[in-house]
């Protein structure tokens, strides 16, 4: 019970966002209903998509106060995912950067929630 496994975002519509991250992801959502939906990503992590409306308890903290994270294997990684979620039409907050820690850009899902690739500095 040490392993978490699961990560919940409230959302306001789970089909529109579903269809986000259908996209984003290029996978299909192995839940789907009103009020939830959820994918199973290739790390194991599964991500569900929580209707905001109907979460209980109620969830205080709105979008932005975190981040998923996508890791790549290098810069031009980063740079060709950046290309393809600006195709997408995927709202771009920081575009592609070299940080501290190495490249990474921020994006956001339609509810706000910060999306953050990122390849670790070489050397």
């Amino acid at each position: 019970m040490s392993n978490p496994n699961f990560v919940l975002l409230y959302v306001d519509s789970p089909k529109a966002s579903g269809d986000f991250y259908r996209a984003l992801l290029g996978r299909e959502p192995v839940e789907a209903s009103p009020t939830f939906s959820m994918f199973a990503l290739e790390s194991g992590l599964m991500l569900g998509l929580w209707s905001r409306h109907t979460v209980r308890p109620p969830a205080a903290a709105g979008a932005g106060g975190g981040e998923l994270a996508f890791a790549a294997a290098g810069r031009e990684e980063v740079d060709a995912a950046h290309a393809r979620w600006r195709g997408l039409g995927v709202s771009i907050l920081l575009e592609p950067t070299d940080l501290w820690f190495g490249r990474s850009f921020v994006g956001l899902d339609p509810d706000g929630h910060r999306l953050r690739v990122f390849a670790p500095a070489e050397g």
